[in-house]
């Protein structure tokens, strides 16, 4: 019962806001470093738990129908999770800060600041590494689940379980391509300067 009129609206809306989206080539590092943080951890932070809490009640449930895909689905997710946890944690504590450094640096002309780690590239490696292994448990999530295909004994949680590996996937491929390929990379490359 929605005026169609009301919706078209909306979606103009919406389209017309995409097309604003801010161009993270050549917006300040720190920004993005910040939006990073405030889009994809803060993300991070809700569903990393809410899709475990999901996936403890469909094991439960319906682990013993097909032992090996929950199983090994509980052991990848709890991996990945783990990691993700430390991951964002690292980002935040460490390499960011120094990543806002450099901007802060970059928009005033000035040169890189020493940091303690020898080159900013050194934590990024590591943070590029870590970004593969996700990958890696991701696409083991994505074949373990035949590609987010529900079996016949799906139930509502079943399916929101799908639905938040499925949209944690989107996200995780969002949020590793801002970093490895467009922060990252600017934040060495100013640093060699």
């Amino acid at each position: 019962n929605l005026d169609p009129g009301a919706v078209l609206a909306e979606i103009e809306k919406s389209a017309a806001a995409g097309n604003n989206a801010t161009d993270w080539q050549t917006a300040p590092m720190a920004d993005l470093a910040r939006h990073i943080i405030a889009t994809h951890h803060e993300y991070l932070k809700l569903e990393l738990p809410a899709i475990g809490r999901r996936l403890e009640k469909v094991h439960s449930v319906h682990g013993p129908k097909d032992p090996a895909l929950w199983d090994r689905l509980a052991a990848v997710y709890g991996g990945l999770r783990s990691e993700l946890e430390l991951h964002i944690h690292k980002e935040e504590v460490i390499l960011f800060p120094f990543i806002e450094q450099y901007g802060a640096a970059e928009l005033a002309g000035r040169p890189a600041p020493p940091v303690p780690f020898g080159s900013i590239a050194n934590p990024i490696a590591v943070m590029e590494r870590e970004h593969t292994e996700a990958g890696d448990a991701l696409g083991e999530i994505r074949s373990l689940t035949n590609d987010f295909e529900l079996p016949a004994y799906a139930c509502t949680t079943v399916r929101a379980l799908y639905d938040g590996l499925q949209a944690l996937e989107a996200d995780l491929h969002v949020h590793i391509h801002l970093e490895n390929n467009i922060l990252f990379p600017r934040a060495i490359a100013f640093e060699q300067r």
